[in-house]
Formats: C-alpha cells, structure tokens, sequence
C-alpha cells in the first residue's frame, strides 16, 4: 500500500496482520552549532538547519485517527516543534506491542534522527501534510 498521507498511514498500520503501535518523535528546527552567515540566511528562508528532537510518544493507531488530534494532544505540552518523524512497532501473536516496548525504539529512533539517519521514518509538518527531506 502506497502511503501519501497521514490517513493512509493509519489505514495501513490498521490493515497489518499483526497490531501495531506508533512511534511518533517530534523535532524542531534549529541553527546548527556554530552556524554560518549563509547558513543563517538560509535557515531564515525556511531552509537548512538541523533538525532536533524535542518530544515523542507511542500511540495505537486507533488513538490518533488524525493528525490534528496528535497535533492537538502535543500542543498541551507546551513544547514546539516543525516535524514529526513516524516509525512502527509489530506487536505479536493478535497482541500489539506494549508502551513499555516503545521506549527502546523511541530512543533508537531519537539517535538515528540526531545522527541524520531518517530515510526509514514518514515524515509530516505541523499541517499533517507528507514531506520530503534531504
């Protein structure tokens, strides 16, 4: 199945043989350290910078049907953030994985994305809307 947007992300998750649980993890957008003339310009187009993570959390596809909900549950955090990266755990045997099974994958998760290792996860802006990064 073709994922284009949040919803087809659900659907798929839904439609997996086993259950599955959402990893989300939420980044913000930021000046490297030691960061350039250029690369401050640039960064204040709306390009560049590195990409942080700030949050993140576990989630039943059934919890969060849309993404305005997700958008609207970490908001109550107080924490900003521009991305939010998406990964999946299998659960096994008709069971999905448990949240305390998620915490090892959220921070592998976490380190793969401080280390630009993110070509694995889907990745959305704020508006739920897919986006490419590079």
């Amino acid at each position: 199945m073709q994922i284009d947007n949040y919803e087809d992300l659900i659907m798929a998750a839904m439609a997996q043989t086993e259950p599955q649980r959402l990893l989300f993890v939420f980044a913000k957008s930021e000046l490297p350290e030691g960061y350039t003339a250029e690369q401050q310009q640039r960064f204040e187009q709306g390009e560049g910078g590195v990409l942080s993570p700030v949050l993140c959390v576990d989630k039943l596809p059934g919890e969060v049907m849309h993404f305005h909900e997700l958008v609207s549950e970490s908001q109550k955090t107080g924490i900003d953030w521009d991305v939010a990266f998406v990964g999946a755990m299998a659960g096994r045997d008709g069971f999905p994985p448990m949240p305390d099974d998620a915490e090892p994958a959220l921070q592998l998760m976490m380190n793969k994305i401080n280390a630009g290792m993110i070509g694995e996860f889907l990745t959305f802006n704020r508006q739920g809307d897919m986006i490419g990064l590079y």
